[in-house]
C-alpha cells in the first residue's frame, strides 16, 4: 500500500467549495478563546463541507496568523461571520427554523449515538469555551443538548475534537438520509 501524494486526492478548489451543495449544518462557536481550536474548526468544517462558522464572543477572526497554522487555508473556503452575542445569534437561527443543538453534558442530554438528523433539517452546533463551556443561557435557549458519551476518567474533549466528533456523526447520518 502507497500513501496518496496531495495532488492524487482528488481535492476541490476553493471555489468548488463555495459552489457546491453544502452538509446542512453550522457551527456556532461560543466564546472560544484558543486560536489553535479555532483554527482546527475551520479545517474539519471545510473536510465535510459545512455550510458556515459563527464565531462568536471573545472568539478571534480571520486573518490570523495563529488561525491560519491550524486552519491551513479553509478560513478562505468556509463561509463564517462575527456575531457579538452567541444567545441573540441561537435566537436569530430558530427564527430561520434552524434547529440549535448544544453541545454540552448537562441534565437530560441526549447522548449523540442516539441522535438521529431528520431528512431536509438544517441544524447549528454550538461548541462552547475551553473552560466553562456553552453558555448556560444558550444552553436554555437551544432545542436540544447533545452530549459525546465519555467513560474514562476525564470529563471533557478539546473542544476541536468535539467539534471532529460531532461533525463527523451528523455527516454520516445526514448522507444516509
Amino acid at each position: 500500500m502507497r500513501k496518496l501524494k496531495n495532488n492524487e486526492l482528488g481535492r476541490i478548489s476553493v471555489d468548488e467549495f463555495k459552489t457546491v451543495k453544502k452538509t446542512p449544518l453550522i457551527v456556532v462557536l461560543d466564546n472560544i478563546r484558543s486560536l489553535n481550536n479555532i483554527g482546527s474548526v475551520f479545517r474539519t468544517s471545510d473536510a465535510f463541507l459545512i455550510e458556515k462558522i459563527y464565531l462568536c464572543g471573545i472568539c478571534a477572526t480571520p486573518p490570523n496568523k495563529e488561525i491560519h497554522k491550524t486552519a491551513l487555508g479553509a478560513t478562505e473556503s468556509v463561509a463564517w461571520e462575527y456575531v457579538e452575542d452567541t444567545l441573540i445569534l441561537v435566537e436569530k437561527l430558530k427564527a430561520e427554523n434552524i434547529k440549535v443543538l448544544a453541545i454540552e453534558q448537562a441534565e437530560n442530554s441526549t447522548k449523540l449515538d442516539t441522535f438521529y438528523p431528520k431528512k431536509d433539517e438544517k441544524y447549528a452546533i454550538v461548541m462552547g469555551n475551553e473552560v466553562k463551556g456553552v453558555q448556560q443561557e444558550v444552553v436554555n435557549a437551544s432545542d436540544l443538548c447533545i452530549e459525546i458519551p465519555q467513560l474514562g476518567t476525564k470529563h471533557s474533549l478539546n473542544i476541536s475534537v468535539t467539534t471532529g466528533v460531532v461533525l463527523w456523526d451528523l455527516f454520516q447520518k445526514m448522507n444516509k438520509l
